[in-house]
């Protein structure tokens, strides 16, 4: 099985350039949103918040143990806090027990960009419980910029199949065959 982790910061095209790997592979995706959204249209965003990391999970040890090509999972990684390092490293160790190979795409975008992708249509149509008050996603997206570092650096990913793509002007379906290529999908 394989498994690739899209990682980057709010509005930089993860699910997006997702979407465009599994028109291209065999390859799944389960993004970041899709749990929080179900629930917080079906329960609130207080419950969404505690209970989509167990859905996750679930999803997760289920899916690591079928014989399914692969799997993308996106992410948002804060690469200054240890404990999202140990959420990264804790979701790998489920599929490492399959023999699972990682690969780690780390996509890259300014800011004035990514408030624009914040309000595009496919993102509001994939995203639409948490993404519907555009100001304030707008509003979070600054604050987590100010809060967080979304560019790993290369040699934290020494020795693992790891790439970091500037985006800015690439094409979502451009950027997905550039990972195919590279990493053999």
């Amino acid at each position: 099985m394989k498994l690739v982790f899209i990682l980057g910061s709010v509005a930089v095209g993860k699910m997006t350039v997702g979407q465009e790997l599994t028109k291209i592979t065999k390859l799944k995706l389960l993004h970041n949103h899709l749990m929080y959204d179900l629930l917080i249209e079906h329960f609130g965003e207080d419950f969404a918040s505690h209970a989509a990391d167990n859905l996750k999970d679930v999803i997760y040890e289920k899916y690591s143990e079928t014989n399914n090509y692969g799997l993308i999972i996106t992410l948002a990684i804060n690469f200054d806090a240890q404990s999202e390092w140990d959420e990264l490293n804790r979701i790998v160790d489920i599929f490492k027990e399959t023999n699972a190979e990682i690969y780690y795409v780390n996509l890259i975008a300014s800011q004035e960009i990514r408030l624009q992708r914040n309000k595009t249509e496919n993102r509001l149509k994939h995203k639409a419980a948490s993404k519907k008050n555009i100001k304030k996603s707008d509003k979070h997206l600054i604050e987590v910029d100010n809060k967080c570092r979304f560019i790993g650096n290369d040699e934290e990913f020494i020795g693992k199949n790891y790439m970091k793509i500037d985006n800015s002007t690439i094409s979502p379906d451009i950027v997905a065959k550039t990972i195919k290529e590279k990493f053999s999908l």
